[in-house]
């Protein structure tokens, strides 16, 4: 099933995604965020919605540029939020997105970071 990204909290650019091996089990998911934006995702973070804390940064050093694609294997079955952050500092939170054993595909756009950057203004 594949996701855009949707300002559903008219938050900030971003989206995040926590996943350790301890959490892996049956039934987790795999999620896959491809970047199809002009912008350069520099910060991804996934974390549980009952959680007040975004954890690590899922890139890293790196950035997903324009094409590139991140994929979060053993993500437990739950309610997630994802923050993603652009080059320029704008971010954009999706909240309250159900996984559990399947793979979802989120596709971030120029319209899905410019809605965000928008409803934030």
């Amino acid at each position: 099933m594949s996701h855009p990204i949707r300002s559903a909290s008219m938050l900030p650019l971003a989206f995040v995604l926590a996943a350790t091996a301890a959490l892996a089990a049956k039934g987790d998911s795999k999620v896959i965020f491809v970047n199809q934006s002009n912008w350069s995702i520099n910060e991804l973070y996934f974390a549980p919605t009952s959680d007040s804390d975004w954890g690590e940064d899922h890139l890293g050093k790196h950035t997903l540029a324009k094409g590139d694609q991140l994929t979060l294997t053993g993500v437990a079955c739950g309610t997630w939020d994802v923050r993603v952050v652009d080059e320029d500092g704008d971010e954009c939170i999706v909240e309250s997105v159900d996984l559990c054993g399947d793979t979802d595909k989120w596709v971030i756009k120029d319209s899905d970071l410019l809605a965000c950057q928008a409803a934030t203004e």
